[in-house]
């Protein structure tokens, strides 16, 4: 049996709208992406939205839109993607890591509190594996002290949090819509906020500078009025080349459109797992999944015997993998020395499972037969 871990769920919806992109001769920034952006706007309920290339992209403008000082400092978890911290890079500012509460895998809010320091100008909060993380306690402490919050909601689609997405807790949210993501662009992130004229200069920054739809002037050019400076623009800000295109978001059009019936899937999945390993001791769940109430990209368990575990599966055919090395023991963040001692060593006990919406129950069962097999012959050989 061949399994994905991960696997963009991709069909006749989303080829039938590439070919459509593709016999209209226009692949770029166009209307697509406009509709995109609307689409997800009503998606989230939020006041602005703009796509992007990755979500990558939308943590570098999230940072960049506040015009923080050089030098000034960013708390950030050490357990992300890189991206999380590099955006901090990016922007001439120093991350600093925070460790993980024990139960979620999230910034742990005790640490947070303690490496505040007056060179802080913000939080990037990531809600990791789909969980929600203290975005209550996080924002309330934010907003005493006068900093910024990023959300960085590359596991979410905006699963409710007390009644309120996430991904508009902060300042801006940033989501992913990379192949793996729960909702897919093959590539392509977005920047979501609530506070008006927030994003008034993203769509500039995204596009090289030019605040400016080069599908509508195209079509201004053949209209009757000759005199119509369909080329005229200005430049009056560094941008960068983060545009999403309309190849892009016409795969986002087909898959927003089914998006509840993927993550009702994803729900389902998960749930199966949790029935199928309980029982097994030398086990627990990499976060304390809900799916009640939220989605996740991401599904896991720890245990003591991971790296034999992964070895194990991998000789079934079984793909596994770890979300993610803690940055705080990566090479290019070591000189900002920070103390994430819960995570730097619970990391050796992660491990993530094939999840997707494409994953069928027969698949999950065996890879859970192969774990339960796994633990007995464990006890047999003690």
């Amino acid at each position: 049996m061949s399994i994905r871990l991960f696997k963009p769920s991709i069909g006749k919806d989303e080829i039938k709208n590439i070919k459509e992109t593709i016999s209209r001769s226009w692949l770029g920034l166009g209307p697509n992406v406009n509709l995109f952006e609307a689409k997800w706007k009503n998606h989230l309920k939020c006041k602005e939205a703009v796509a992007v290339n990755s979500g990558t992209a939308a943590l570098h403008l999230g940072l960049k839109l506040f015009n923080f000082k050089k030098g000034k400092k960013v708390l950030v978890p050490s357990m992300s993607f890189s991206a999380t911290a590099s955006s901090v890079l990016y922007n001439d500012l120093e991350p600093v890591f925070v460790d993980s509460n024990p139960l979620t895998l999230n910034l742990d809010f005790n640490d947070l509190k303690k490496k505040y320091t007056k060179d802080c100008v913000a939080i990037i909060v990531v809600h990791y594996s789909g969980h929600p993380a203290e975005i209550d306690k996080i924002v309330n402490f934010a907003n005493e002290k006068k900093i910024k919050v990023i959300e960085d909601c590359a596991h979410t689609d905006g699963s409710k949090f007390k009644n309120k997405p996430l991904g508009l807790w902060g300042n801006i949210g940033c989501f992913s819509f990379e192949e793996k993501k729960i909702l897919t662009t093959g590539d392509g992130g977005m920047i979501c906020s609530n506070e008006k004229g927030l994003l008034k200069n993203v769509k500039a920054m995204r596009w090289v500078g030019i605040d400016k739809d080069n599908w509508k002037s195209s079509k201004q050019y053949t209209k009757k009025n000759k005199k119509a400076l369909h080329w005229y623009y200005e430049i009056n800000q560094l941008g960068y080349k983060y545009n999403m295109n309309d190849l892009a978001a016409s795969i986002g059009l087909a898959q927003i459109k089914k998006l509840k019936k993927m993550k009702q899937k994803r729900k389902k999945i998960i749930n199966f797992y949790i029935s199928k390993l309980k029982l097994i001791s030398e086990i627990k769940l990499l976060v304390p999944y809900d799916t009640r109430k939220y989605t996740y990209q991401i599904f896991g368990i720890r245990t003591n015997y991971r790296n034999e575990l992964i070895i194990y599966l991998k000789n079934k055919g079984i793909p596994t993998g770890c979300h993610w090395t803690p940055m705080t023991l990566q090479p290019l963040f070591k000189k900002y020395k920070s103390k994430c001692k819960y995570i730097e060593k619970e990391i050796d006990k992660c491990l993530t499972l094939p999840l997707h919406a494409d994953l069928t129950y027969k698949e999950v069962s065996f890879v859970c037969k192969n774990i339960i097999k796994f633990f007995d012959e464990k006890i047999i050989l003690k």
